[in-house]
């Protein structure tokens, strides 16, 4: 799959629009695909007991998109092979007093996986500059020494938190970890189809929100919001993946085969041993050997 074409240009050459949100790739139908990934969800399982045994690089996947979109379900079947002994999903919500105490990067960055593990942000620091953007009110809670609620907020607060935001992963990377940011890019009348089905089907009952509804009416805010976000932290070094969402089948296959295709780029394997240890293999083996039958 040629995943270059759902990368958001550092060039700004195109717009969130420009992105279709019904695309299925060279795939014609969700068997296909649902085949694929089952083989893509073994050599993730591969690279993951690779990338654990190597503990030289962790992986950051952040997942961002409008309500039912389906983070959720990529997370549950793209990782369904992943140890989670080495896995961690952080599900960002209102932050808490506390975090409220602190930068609003602290809470996401205590939560950034360690050498050799997998870490999955499930919305991320970038709710900070989208739903706090198309709700300017929320800065009124954030304490900070201008205050934003008596002013309608500039572009400069924008432009300074972008700058933060790519210096933060610019630290990431220069200390090893991978990151990956997926924009789940779902349509507007797909995702009222969605949040029907939340109403209809009792299993889904309790993911239903009335704010849900109340905030497609900011759809539009949102989507600039997004591009504008896009435009400005979609680097070279880490590039955001705007893929198709209103077919979760494609969807999922999509961000599982941009995960396998960047982490065997870097040349992630099984440490080479030291003769040392080499030598120690050897006498380990001659000891089990040498053991008497039990």
């Amino acid at each position: 799959m040629d995943y270059t074409k759902y990368i958001f240009p550092t060039d700004r050459s195109r717009k969130l629009s420009d992105f279709r949100t019904d695309d299925t790739g060279t795939f014609s139908n969700s068997k296909e695909a649902e085949e694929e990934l089952a083989e893509g969800i073994k050599q993730l399982s591969k690279i993951q007991n690779k990338l654990y045994a190597q503990d030289k690089y962790s992986l950051l996947i952040i997942f961002q998109a409008m309500d039912a979109a389906g983070k959720d379900s990529t997370i549950k079947h793209v990782m369904s092979g992943i140890n989670p002994q080495g896995c961690n999903v952080t599900s960002f919500k209102a932050p808490s007093v506390e975090e409220l105490d602190h930068a609003y990067l602290w809470r996401c960055m205590k939560v950034t996986p360690a050498k050799g593990d997998i870490g999955i942000f499930n919305r991320s620091y970038y709710e900070e500059v989208l739903v706090t953007r198309v709700h300017p009110e929320i800065l009124a809670g954030q304490r900070l020494p201008i205050d934003y609620s008596r002013i309608i907020p500039d572009q400069s607060l924008w432009l300074q938190r972008y700058n933060d935001i790519n210096n933060f992963e610019k630290y990431l990377i220069n200390n090893g970890t991978i990151i990956l940011k997926f924009f789940l890019n779902v349509s507007k009348e797909e995702q009222k189809k969605r949040f029907f089905k939340r109403i209809e089907d009792p299993g889904k009952n309790w993911k239903f929100s009335d704010r849900d509804v109340e905030e497609r009416k900011f759809w539009n805010d949102y989507q600039v919001a997004y591009e504008q976000a896009f435009f400005h932290t979609s680097t070279a070094l880490v590039p955001w993946y705007v893929i198709p969402a209103d077919h979760k089948w494609f969807m999922q296959i999509a961000v599982c085969q941009v995960i396998i295709e960047i982490l065997n780029s870097l040349g992630i394997d099984y440490p080479e041993l030291n003769s040392k240890q080499i030598e120690n293999l050897k006498k380990g083996k001659q000891l089990l050997s040498e053991e008497e039958p039990a």
